[in-house]
């Protein structure tokens, strides 16, 4: 959802530091959160506005400007709002950098996925190549600690594990064993 916020900050030119436009933007956007797109490049589709913004939403330009945007309280407001609306409907899933702290606090069970950097920058990188050609490691070792370094510092829901998350480190664990590891949790809780 911060992403596809960006994406649209970005389309409508406005400045990803204007918390007031910003701010204004995410109390009337319309956010929509579908399947997976067919390429399988993306976990869920958003719908902003009614308009596709999923192709857009690991862009560069996002990518600079999605932890400028998601640091307004403003923005952090109304979009947990949302996210709190969608959990409503019954058992769900989410993933985000402030779920277990800010948006559902309560969850029955808390998950927080952690890896080094540099297999975050592998990872980002290797995402990045499926779009053209990938940025050099050292660019996106810089962009990743550039964002952490925002995310964890801003004063509306830094970026931290939940008290009560169980932390996995998933540096060199594939993708099947992470959703087991996460299924095993879900089965014993």
């Amino acid at each position: 959802m911060y992403r596809a916020l960006t994406w649209l900050v970005l389309q409508r030119g406005i400045d990803p530091d204007d918390e007031a436009a910003a701010s204004w933007l995410a109390r009337r956007v319309r956010l929509e959160v579908g399947p997976p797109p067919p390429d399988g490049s993306e976990l869920c589709s958003v719908r902003v506005d009614g308009q596709d913004a999923t192709p857009f939403l690991r862009s560069p330009e996002v990518e600079r400007a999605v932890s400028l945007v998601s640091r307004i309280p403003g923005v952090r407001e109304a979009l947990v709002a949302l996210q709190r609306r969608a959990a409503r409907g019954g058992p769900v899933v989410m993933a985000g950098r402030d779920i277990g702290t800010a948006v559902l606090p309560d969850a029955e069970l808390k998950v927080y996925l952690d890896a080094s950097r540099e297999e975050r920058a592998r990872r980002r990188q290797r995402q990045a190549a499926l779009g053209g050609s990938p940025p050099p490691l050292g660019q996106v070792l810089a962009e990743l600690d550039r964002r952490d370094a925002i995310d964890s510092g801003r004063q509306a829901s830094p970026l931290r594990p939940a008290d009560d998350a169980v932390v996995i480190n998933t540096d060199g664990v594939s993708v099947e064993e992470v959703v087991e590891k996460v299924l095993s949790l879900v089965e014993a809780g």
